[in-house]
């Protein structure tokens, strides 16, 4: 249980920033962390659409940071059009 936590505590810092990078908007640590976990579930959500299975958004691997990575885009790329909505 508590290496999940460090292991979601780790992609979510590492997406989170990676995201922040990609987009022109980097965060504090606690935001990538936060951004990172809430783009895993988005990133996972949308896998699942897109290919019709059942996407698994916990581990340690490249394919983890991406989909959470991924996900962390959208979510900014959401909350900057609802700014200017």
């Amino acid at each position: 249980m508590l290496v999940n936590i460090l292991v979601w505590i780790v992609v979510g810092a590492i997406a989170g920033w990676l995201a922040g990078m990609i987009m022109g908007n980097p965060q504090g640590l606690i935001m990538n962390i936060i951004l990172g976990i809430v783009g895993s579930f988005v990133g996972g959500w949308v896998i699942g659409l897109l290919t019709g299975t059942d996407f698994e958004t916990t581990g340690l691997s490249v394919l983890h940071i991406v989909t959470a990575t991924i996900g962390a885009i959208i979510v900014i790329a959401a909350v900057r059009f609802l700014r200017r909505a």
